[in-house]
């Protein structure tokens, strides 16, 4: 999936295969673009974030056209923004920022909730891609946390772990903010009672991580208004190290069958 096909400069085609709900999963997007932009970024830079929309539903039967445009190349940081297209038009637009490592001081205030390792947890992932293992936390409105780590071993490449990172990272944010809605019932989110799609979508890379490693994504949710909800997650190894911060905008409605 991250094996891009170069398509002129700085543009490259990629493809992905239908998900359970019909489309494409917008991960899979929003990582197949960081591959793209890192594609045109000299290996000492490091990305660092990233700031996505989601545009229109990508479709499984047609390739994708990731176009790179290389806004800035600075001695510290570089910039990159993509568009990803189909035939309907863009899908995505992502800005993406790269920066070179500085010696400068290490401090850490967030901290791993104490939730214990995914050993004791039952996979509840729907794709091969990927695992994950949820934490339950019915007792905790607006809350999702889960373990999670990409199914196959990615190597020593730093940008294909940050890919595999952005991949999982749009998994989870939807769950604290349909757990919330008034109008769920203890299935109503799986049996299709509401339609959800996500908006826009930032990640944040805080120190390099594996993505094929256990990590936890502890997401929280403030409310709804106008049909959308915000949920911030942040992303820590076993050892409680926070790697990343994710926010991502949700638009969630009740289908009109059900209303």
């Amino acid at each position: 999936m991250m094996a891009l096909e170069a398509h002129g400069p700085d543009t490259f085609v990629g493809v992905g295969p239908e998900y359970p709900w019909g489309g494409l999963y917008g991960g899979q997007i929003v990582a197949q673009g960081l591959r793209a932009a890192g594609l045109t970024v000299d290996p000492e830079f490091r990305v660092h974030s990233l700031h996505a929309y989601f545009v229109r539903r990508g479709d499984a039967t047609e390739p994708i056209r990731f176009e790179v445009d290389r806004v800035r190349n600075g001695r510290s940081f570089v910039t990159r923004t993509v568009v990803a297209r189909q035939s309907a038009g863009a899908i995505l637009t992502m800005t993406a920022s790269f920066h070179v490592a500085e010696d400068a001081p290490e401090v850490q205030v967030a901290r791993m909730p104490d939730t214990g390792g995914p050993d004791a947890l039952g996979d509840d992932s729907w794709s091969a891609r990927f695992e994950r293992r949820t934490i339950a936390s019915a007792d905790e409105p607006g809350r999702a946390r889960a373990w999670m780590r990409v199914a196959d071993a990615l190597g020593d490449d730093p940008l294909l772990h940050a890919c595999g990172i952005a991949y999982v990272s749009d998994d989870l944010p939807t769950e604290p903010l349909a757990a919330m809605h008034p109008d769920r019932t203890d299935r109503a989110h799986e049996e299709g009672r509401f339609m959800s799609a996500s908006l826009d979508h930032a990640l944040w890379f805080h120190r390099p991580a594996r993505a094929d490693v256990w990590h936890l994504e502890d997401f929280s949710a403030g409310g709804l208004t106008g049909s959308r909800g915000m949920s911030v997650g942040n992303v820590f190894l076993a050892d409680g190290t926070h790697v990343a911060t994710i926010a991502q905008e949700v638009l969630i409605r009740v289908r009109r069958h059900d209303r």
